[in-house]
């Protein structure tokens, strides 16, 4: 009876998930491990998109595949393109870690499971759990996610920008963030085989104590304070469709990676209030599109 309870108990377990995977956690400095990670990557298939350190103490690299780039052909499929790990440094440790793959099929819609995606990352970074909330999300929650009441859902993304042409957007991003415009800055671009798809990942540095809302350092010092650490969260994405440029609106973008963060006190919601606003507008001027009340 007690092994059938705990079969049990790991099938409805094994029924939710969490968005990111801790593949090792060492000794060491992230210059220690970073050309390490990279060719272990590049070893088991994955081609290096990008990369940057958004904040001292974390580095990101961006990587894609054939599965991913294959997957990502749906409508909005191009958020699944990109794969992103992370080097953090947490005391004398450093973390290795990474987005779960399936979480984030799920939560972006797309028809494949990634399996071989997860296969490859957890061969070449290793998997001692998966972590994020303390209690996962089903498939079928992933599929229809939003917060709570008012907050916006994956198909309801940020309408940044729309231009005559595709090569007419995608050169004003490029050119925008080139100039690091609002201090925005190029993490890395994946154009999707057989669609009009290209997805940008965008860096983001506060030029300004006033635009702090903006600023990856600022948000992650308020919503990711656990002790296995959420790097990967970033960057965030503008996802080029044709001629239009759109980008997952921030409630939905940080509550999918972080669902249990609460509303109020402290680290909460309530201390990044004005941060999606401030990141709508940043994407947006670096889109090309029309700001409001903005000095980009």
């Amino acid at each position: 009876m007690v092994a059938v309870a705990l079969s049990a108990s790991v099938a409805q377990a094994a029924d939710k998930y969490l968005p990111f995977s801790l593949g090792s956690e060492t000794a060491g400095t992230i210059a220690d491990k970073l050309e390490e990670t990279k060719a272990a990557l590049q070893a088991n298939g994955f081609e290096i998109a990008g990369e940057y350190s958004p904040f001292k103490g974390a580095h990101i690299v961006v990587v894609t595949n054939g599965e991913l780039k294959s997957a990502a052909k749906g409508e909005r499929g191009g958020y699944i393109a990109a794969q992103r790990v992370s080097l953090t440094e947490v005391g004398d440790k450093i973390q290795v870690s990474y987005t779960n793959p399936f979480y984030m099929a799920k939560a972006y819609r797309v028809e494949s499971e990634l399996k071989g995606t997860s296969a490859a990352l957890q061969k070449a970074l290793g998997h001692k759990k998966d972590f994020g909330p303390e209690e996962g999300l089903t498939p079928s929650k992933l599929a229809k996610y939003h917060y709570t009441f008012g907050m916006e859902y994956f198909d309801e993304p940020l309408a940044l920008a729309r231009a005559g042409s595709r090569d007419t957007l995608v050169n004003t991003i490029e050119k925008n963030l080139a100039a690091n415009k609002g201090g925005a800055m190029k993490v890395y671009r994946i154009d999707i085989p057989g669609t009009a798809q290209t997805l940008f990942g965008v860096g983001m540095k506060a030029p300004n104590e006033g635009k702090k809302y903006m600023d990856e350092g600022f948000i992650m010092s308020e919503i990711d304070f656990k002790p296995t650490r959420s790097t990967a969260h970033l960057p965030y994405e503008i996802l080029v469709n044709g001629n239009e440029a759109e980008a997952l609106h921030a409630r939905f973008r940080i509550a999918i990676n972080f669902p249990d963060l609460s509303m109020m006190g402290d680290n909460s919601f309530m201390n990044i209030m004005s941060t999606p606003d401030a990141i709508r507008d940043l994407l947006t001027a670096v889109a090309g599109g029309k700001v409001k009340d903005s000095d980009f």
